[in-house]
């Protein structure tokens, strides 16, 4: 089971990746950075990124319309965020654990070079893999 420095790793293998962190989203400091950041600072990226994932785990219109309980019944409200820009996607996947599930990978992924459809893929099966701790 790959821990932090893994995963960004190999998320860096992806197609067009430019950057990864591994962002708590309550706190909004990166656990974990490699790579470029939008703006040239992870710890940014974190805190704005962070504020989104916050915003989205915690609203009542994307609560799920069945139960999507993860390890431990913990509910998943949300999967991931992707954001398109012009020149690039920023997606965002949380992590379910058995604790308190307030983690998220983030990508930063050139539009050009990158494959939206597998760094979804792909990331998914990297926060199920991911060990914290």
């Amino acid at each position: 089971m790959p821990g932090i420095d893994e995963s960004l790793l190999e998320a860096m293998r992806l197609p067009g990746a430019r950057g990864a962190l591994v962002v708590d989203w309550i706190s909004g400091l990166a656990l974990g950075a490699v790579g470029e950041a939008p703006g040239g600072d992870a710890e940014a990226t974190a805190a704005e990124t962070a504020e989104l994932a916050r915003q989205a785990m915690e609203s009542g219109t994307l609560a799920p319309a069945v139960d999507t309980a993860g390890p431990a019944g913990k509910e998943r409200p949300v999967e991931d965020l992707i954001l398109t820009g012009a020149d690039s996607y920023h997606l965002l996947r949380f992590v379910v654990t058995t604790f308190d599930s307030t983690v998220f990978l983030y990508l930063w992924l050139d539009r050009a070079d990158g494959n939206l459809a597998l760094a979804r893929i792909r990331l998914a099966d990297m926060a199920d893999r991911l060990v914290l701790g």
